[in-house]
């Protein structure tokens, strides 16, 4: 997603200055007019911004436990008997983020992970079965893992959620309504002459995926 939108900004001569920080602290980040956007965001997770027209992502949110762990989802009540891993700020989907935030406060049920690396913390989490199931972007787990050489470390107990993912602009941005429509009209482009295609390529990712 970072990559399309350099190219598509590219294209009007902006530059994209990508910047690494936990997500709750990235949404503050543009609520308070710091930063011009959030890579990655869902509608739920932020309803206030500015929402390009056009997605530059999709997302599949899947639920992972450790590999010896035979727990079945059937439900969101299926949770009620594991400890849940979620990432602070994070949208999963309506119904999982409705839990969370019911639950929150109860470390039994859920635990909310916060810092710069959550992601790999949960993993090290499930792999030390000092929690019991974590909801994940499929290709964005798929990713980490091949990163650390070990793709069978976890299971994919079952797919929860798919929906479209953003760059979302800041809600106070005097230039955000502007900046998500070219960013909505460079990403067409770029679909247009193939270029996203290549793009994704290069992750071992197709648009269809």
């Amino acid at each position: 997603m970072i990559d399309i939108a350099r190219e598509a900004f590219g294209l009007y001569g902006i530059n994209v200055e990508y910047v690494n920080m936990s997500w709750a602290r990235a949404l503050q980040q543009a609520r308070d007019g710091y930063i011009d956007a959030v890579v990655g965001a869902l509608p739920g997770d932020a309803p206030d911004f500015v929402f390009p027209d056009a997605a530059t992502g999709y997302s599949t949110i899947a639920l992972y436990t450790h590999p010896d762990n035979t727990w079945q989802y059937a439900g969101i009540d299926s949770l009620s008997q594991s400890k849940l891993l979620a990432i602070n700020g994070y949208a999963y989907s309506p119904e999982l983020d409705s839990y969370i935030e019911k639950y929150q406060d109860d470390p039994e049920r859920v635990w909310v992970l916060s810092g710069p690396a959550p992601l790999s913390r949960a993993i090290e989490l499930l792999h030390q079965q000092r929690s019991d199931v974590f909801p994940e972007d499929r290709y964005v787990m798929q990713w980490q893992l091949e990163q650390e050489n070990n793709t069978e470390s976890l299971r994919m107990a079952a797919v929860i959620h798919e929906s479209p993912i953003y760059v979302a602009f800041s809600p106070i941005g005097r230039d955000s309504a502007q900046l998500a429509a070219l960013l909505s009209e460079g990403a067409r482009a770029l679909q247009s002459s193939g270029r996203v295609a290549e793009i994704l390529t290069r992750y071992g990712l197709s648009w269809s995926d």
